[in-house]
């Protein structure tokens, strides 16, 4: 088992570095202006130049004109996007680009119905539901999750190096994604947690192996 990691928010090529050198499998960049982490499509296409092949750059959207989005996506090398926001299905297919679908879970929202609505997204993001759309740092009740949910699933919301390893052994997602977890101020990543934050997934990965 090889739970996947996802670094996002990233605006500073020593915070692309560490999370590379950490051994992260992806990278994010969020091109929602309001967002202290947010970088201009220039400025991520300078950024992703350090990060070498076979790490995924990912492209974080919230209710983006679609024009908007394709032309950030010809001039950045994204791999795969990421809508946080009210996207329609029919709007986030229409990139003909591999894409993930955020959910901002709460109780109330039929997970199952989301995704069988997204059946053609790479995976589903799972987000806590806050004021806004994402970075919030809050943890949303995990249980709320129902046990067999189709799809590649990727566990976000208020990870942190403390709790990560619990998150996986309950929920058992594809893939996590970090942001404001591994931070010493917003848009400002700590490196040492990067790494911790790492060395506790693979941990949490070797003991579920183990057991």
């Amino acid at each position: 088992m090889k739970t996947r990691i996802k670094i996002c928010g990233l605006t500073r090529e020593a915070d692309v570095d560490a999370a590379v050198a950490a051994g992260a499998d992806a990278i994010g960049f969020v091109f929602y202006p309001p967002s202290p982490r947010y970088v201009a499509p220039a400025r991520a296409a300078e950024l992703a130049r350090r990060v070498p092949p076979f790490v995924d750059i990912v492209g974080l959207f919230v209710n983006a004109p679609a024009g908007e989005v394709a032309a950030t996506c010809a001039q950045v090398p994204i791999n795969l996007l990421q809508f946080h926001g009210d996207e329609a299905p029919d709007y986030c297919r229409s990139f003909a680009r591999p894409w993930l679908r955020a959910a901002r879970v709460r109780p109330g929202l039929d997970l199952v119905e989301f995704a069988r609505s997204h059946s053609d997204a790479r995976g589903l993001l799972l987000d806590a539901f806050v004021d806004g759309y994402g970075g919030g740092g809050h943890v949303f009740d995990w249980t709320l999750i129902p046990p067999g949910l189709p799809g590649f699933l990727v566990l976000s919301g208020g990870l942190t190096v403390d709790n990560v390893g619990d998150a996986i052994a309950r929920v058992r997602p594809d893939a996590v994604d970090v942001s404001s977890g591994v931070e010493a101020g917003k848009g400002i990543k700590d490196h040492d947690k990067i790494a911790a934050f790492v060395a506790a997934v693979r941990a949490a990965d070797a003991a579920i192996s183990e057991g």
